[in-house]
Parts: C-alpha cells; structure tokens; sequence
C-alpha cells in the first residue's frame, strides 16, 4: 500500500455502542438509578456495561444473528437499558413496543418487524401473552425486572435476564457492522391510523446524539443527573439513555410509576438536576406539591416535548419550582429531536417550540408543497430534513420525501425573525367552517393560558348549515368548575367571533393518547358526532 491509499483520517465507525463504552472508560461511577417498589437500585456505567456486553453474547446464543430484531415491552428500567445496549450492540436491532396500545396494534407491528424475541418487563405478562398467540414470529420470550417465568410458560422457551446472563452470558466483540445497519425500530402511535415502522440506524442516532449535546439544545454535562419521564418506547426516550454515558451524566429511571408524589421523591432523593417528560407528567408534580406542599431545590431545569404546552402551565412550572423550562418539538420520523428552547432563554421569551439545532433543516410551503417565498413570519406546511430525518417507512417500497428530498411533518407553522419555530396545529385537525378555515391551535393557546383550565382541545363537529363548526374540551384545573360565559369571553376580540365554540363540553380527565398528547381521536369519536 502506498502512501496516496491511505485515508488522511481514521475510518471511526459512528456506533451507538460507544456512547457506553464511553461511560465505561470515563464515567464508569455515574450511576443509573431504577425505582422500584421495594426500594430503588443503583449501577455504575462500567458495570452495566460489562453486563450489557455480555448480554449480548446470551443472545447471540439464543440463535439470533445481526440484523435481527428483538423487540421490548418495558418500562425504564436497567434491565431495559441492558437489553438495548446488548441488542444494539452486537448488531441486532431494538425494536421498542408501547404497552398502552392496542394488543392489536402490537400484534401488527411485532409481525409486520419479524420479530424474534420478545423482552417483557415487570407487570405486562397478561399483555405479552396475548402478544405471543397473535404473533407467530415469536420464538423467545425473556423476563425482565425480576419476573420469574411461570410453571408453565406456554409456547415458547421463556428466560429471567438474571439467569440468562449467568448460564450464557459472554463477553462479545461490539459494533462490528457497518454504521448504516440498523439499530432500532419504532413506529408511530397507531391512535390515528395504521402505525408506520421508523428504522433507525447506528449513523443516524450517533449524529442526533452529538446534535441533542449542543449547548443550546438540551446541554447536558457530567455534573447533571437526568431523570427520564419520557418511555424509551417513545422514540428512544428521546435519546437520553445515548446522550446520558456519552457526558457521563446520571440516568434515574422511574420504572412504570410517574405519578406526582414519585417523581418528587425521585427528585429529591437523588439529586435530579434536569427532569425530561411530556407536559401532563409535570402536571401532575405541580398538582402534588400545591396539595402536600413540599420543593425540588435541586431541579434546575425542565424539557418538555411530545405535545404543545400551554402558556400557563410553563409559567406555574418556572414559578412554583424555580427551574428554567426548555420546549422542544419533535416527531418519531426526526429521531426525535426537531427544535429546541435554549437553556439561556430568559423566563417568558418568545420561544414556541424552539429553534433547529445543526443537522436539521426546516422548509414552509403552500398547501401544494410550493416553498413559501417568505420564510419569516408566515404560516405553512412545515417539511423537513436532516441526518437523522425518515427517508423511507419500515418495509416500504416508496421514499417518504417529496421530489426535493424533503419530509412532510403534517404540521403547520410559523418561524419568526429569531428562527424560534411555533407549530399552529396539525393541517388535518383544520376545521372548515362555511368555507373558511378554524385552526384550533389558536383556541387552545388563549383558553390554556387561563388558571382555571388545566387542558383543553378544540375538535370539529359536523354542522347542517355550516359543514363544521368548532367544540371545545376543558379539563378544570384542580378539580374545579368553570364558566362558559367566561371561557367565550376570553376568545373575544382576540379571534373572529364565528370562531368561537357554539358548545363547550367540560371533562373530569382529558383522554390521553398512547404517547401522552390529548387523543383528539377519542374526543372526536366521543363527541364529534352529528
């Protein structure tokens, strides 16, 4: 070999299996922390490493080659992470199941995968035996979270994780693929149609990683400890358990229990400095800590995602605990980390959903996919791209992107002079009332921002005269009634009056969607009727 074939610089695959290697070499001491009923238990990344890697060599001896796909029904636990860390590692792919969809959903996504294996935590034994008579491509079940297989485990060969471990756990090689291969599998809620398979591969989620670490993304550093409200079986849990060993930053996972007083407790107990979830879980804390009263000092800062927050639950968020909260926008499709508020934002800035970190691009078009000629201050059909965007659907024929290489959100926004990015609802959830249109969002956002309303969504409802007109949804705060005369009034002036709801149904819980957003779904079946 001459010196002109020699690459100028190392060829250093782009592998997820770094991230904790990384914590093993250099954080090996932080710890990753599991609530549990009888108490929380607590390892270092080095050990979780050592088991991890040799996890993978018990699955490797279960018959399972690269590329095949081992799919999860857990909550946030170590073993969890174990197990993702060993799959992904060894070159199989993590394919990631929600326990609050459907058995039918599952069913659907587990066989439209091929999935091999099927890990199970604690507590979802009912829901993965349903699994396993509906999906034949099942061959192993494992048992996490200290469930122990019954007496008679039915079809298959069913192994707790502990005693797999120990009879056939060996130290395997890592990322010995190419960083193209797939990683891990997630679809998309099936709340609002078939659910669509979205194929991550080792590159992809090593560059969201590195953009989700930029000072003014979610910053994190060694000196924090993350709490992760957020399931990793929505989108990777947002890529903590990645980003967390690659700054060598703690990981507390709360297991199935996200209640206000738990996580409270987690908060405090361990030293939490930076909480991550969907809004409705803080809800819940703030709901706990008025009633009981009680602090999280050490909380300095809030991320939330997964569905738009309403003005006056940030505000009671900053106020009643002191901390900065970071919006942030995202999808499955995006990995998921679309747009995000800096940390540096001053309480009460401008910051809707937040702005792109490098490696994704937004573009506003028409309704016809035309680009709008001004970008600023307009709104549009919201389309993106970047590294870690879809390109193609799990198993589809055709690309996901239009003739420009660029992903259609289904939302429609609004980026301002400073680049901050404001989602103004999804363009399907339009109501066309008399031939003009009604975006809900706008409802929502003036109507959340009252005291009184806890949540609050605004649906379509067919009209004999008119096609559609709007209704609205409010879950009271606190438990609380609220008046309807008060609620019109708030929208006066601020929206035309054919805008405002003819009707006004009040809600004791809003129906939540599988993924923590208000299922607009059920409301509309509930109530959207002629």
């Amino acid at each position: 070999m001459t010196g002109s074939d020699l690459s100028p610089m190392q060829d250093y695959a782009l592998t997820v299996d770094r991230f904790l290697d990384h914590g093993a070499k250099w954080h090996g001491r932080a710890r990753v922390i599991t609530a549990g009923a009888s108490g929380d238990t607590e390892i270092g990344y080095a050990l979780l490493r050592d088991r991890a890697n040799r996890l993978s060599g018990a699955l490797l001896s279960l018959g399972l080659k690269p590329g095949d796909r081992v799919a999860t029904l857990a909550w946030n636990t170590q073993h969890h992470v174990e197990v993702w860390y060993a799959a992904m590692g060894a070159g199989l792919v993590c394919h990631t199941l929600n326990p609050r969809l459907t058995t039918a959903h599952l069913a659907a996504m587990i066989t439209e995968a091929g999935d091999r294996v099927l890990a199970v935590g604690a507590s979802l034994g009912a829901l993965a035996e349903a699994l396993l008579a509906a999906c034949p491509c099942l061959e192993q079940v494992i048992l996490l979270d200290g469930d122990r297989p019954s007496a008679d485990p039915g079809r298959l060969p069913a192994h707790e994780l502990e005693t797999l471990l120990s009879e056939a756990g060996a130290p395997t090689p890592w990322g010995q693929f190419d960083e193209r291969s797939l990683a891990g599998l997630c679809f998309t809620s099936g709340t609002t149609g078939a659910p669509k398979g979205v194929a991550y591969t080792h590159r992809s989620n090593y560059l969201h990683t590195l953009r989700s670490l930029q000072a003014d993304a979610m910053a994190l550093t060694a000196a924090d400890t993350i709490l992760v409200a957020v399931p990793m079986f929505h989108a990777n849990a947002w890529g903590l358990p990645f980003a967390a060993p690659a700054v060598g930053a703690g990981l507390v996972l709360p297991g199935r229990v996200t209640d206000g007083r738990s996580l409270m407790e987690l908060v405090n107990r361990h030293g939490v400095t930076v909480a991550v979830g969907v809004p409705t879980v803080w809800l819940g804390l703030l709901d706990h800590l008025d009633a009981v009263g009680g602090d999280t000092p050490g909380l300095e800062r809030i991320i939330i995602g997964g569905s738009s927050c309403p003005e006056a639950l940030l505000t009671r968020m900053e106020a009643r605990l002191g901390v900065t909260v970071q919006t942030s926008w995202g999808m499955t499709e995006l990995s998921p980390l679309g747009a995000i508020s800096p940390r540096s934002d001053k309480p009460g800035a401008a910051r809707g959903a937040g702005r792109p970190p490098v490696g994704v691009d937004l573009l506003l078009t028409d309704a016809g996919g035309t680009p709008l000629a001004e970008q600023r201050n307009t709104l549009g059909h919201l389309k993106v791209r970047g590294q870690s965007a879809v390109q193609s659907y799990f198993g589809a024929s055709e690309s996901a992107l239009d003739a420009d290489g660029w992903f259609d959100t289904g939302d429609l926004a609004i980026i301002d002079d400073e680049g901050n990015l404001t989602l103004a609802g999804r363009s399907k959830d339009l109501i066309k009332s008399g031939g003009e249109w009604i975006n809900p969002v706008e409802i929502e956002e003036i109507v959340g921002a009252l005291p009184a309303v806890n949540l609050v969504a605004v649906i379509g409802r067919p009209d004999a005269k008119w096609g559609e007109r709007p209704l609205m949804v409010v879950e009271p705060a606190n438990g609380g009634d609220i008046d309807e005369g008060a609620l019109k009034a708030s929208l006066k002036g601020r929206v035309a009056d054919w805008w405002i709801p003819d009707r006004i149904v009040r809600v004791e819980a809003m129906p939540l969607a599988a993924t923590g957003k208000i299922n607009k779904t059920q409301l509309r079946a509930t109530y959207g009727g002629a």
